[in-house]
């Protein structure tokens, strides 16, 4: 006959051996993986308005009063930063700025490794940028390639009287001796490390967020 087990016989607890530590730690490592893609906040939306008019209000003490500026939005997210520094000067001066946008694709010096790229949008305003202060806006600054990209794609528009460069984050890590005059923030990172720039315009969103890369 089968010994019965008493009906009240208390339960033993599960064991907390080694398996059981594994899965935690494994549980804490996914965690932290999940943390490090979303990325952390680094720029908040009221703290890129107050780079934005921060920048503007540069950009005219510079300029003098921002006679002969023309604004370039280099694609994708640089374009809709220029607007929002053009309609910003535009607020301060009480005149409109003229601001457009310059594809950097077919001057890119990786264009033979990644060949199959996209085409984007070239908008210069009706005056042209001869004789001009053009000033090309990016959100993020990193090597500098994409800037020397923009500097031979203005180059074929004309001849400017100058040229500047804006950029909402400043990350470091420069591979061509290219400076920007306006940084909403120098942001120091790791090489490993992604700055991620969203937009309302692009993303439904404003905000900076800087996470680990994917391994």
């Amino acid at each position: 006959m089968c010994a019965m087990r008493p009906e009240h016989e208390p339960k033993r607890p599960a064991a907390s051996g080694p398996s059981s530590d594994k899965g935690a730690a494994a549980e804490n490592a996914a965690l932290k993986r999940a943390e490090a893609s979303a990325g952390k906040t680094v720029l908040t939306s009221e703290e890129i308005r107050r780079a934005l008019s921060r920048i503007a209000h540069e950009i005219l003490e510079r300029t003098h009063g921002g006679d002969g500026v023309v604004l370039l939005g280099i694609p994708t997210r640089g374009v809709y930063l220029a607007r929002r520094l053009a309609a910003r000067i535009g607020e301060f001066e009480g005149a409109p700025v003229p601001h457009g946008s310059l594809d950097v694709t077919m001057h890119r010096d990786d264009l033979r490794l990644r060949p199959a790229r996209a085409l984007q949008r070239t908008e210069v305003p009706p005056d042209g940028v001869d004789g001009k202060t053009v000033v090309l806006v990016d959100d993020v600054l990193f090597s500098g390639r994409t800037v020397r990209a923009a500097l031979d794609a203005l180059n074929d528009l004309g001849r400017p009287r100058a040229v500047q460069l804006a950029v909402l984050v400043d990350r470091g890590h420069r591979e061509l001796p290219i400076r920007a005059d306006y940084v909403g923030k120098n942001l120091p990172t790791a090489y490993r490390e992604m700055v991620r720039v969203l937009l309302t315009e692009t993303d439904g969103e404003d905000s900076v967020l800087l996470s680990e890369r994917a391994r």
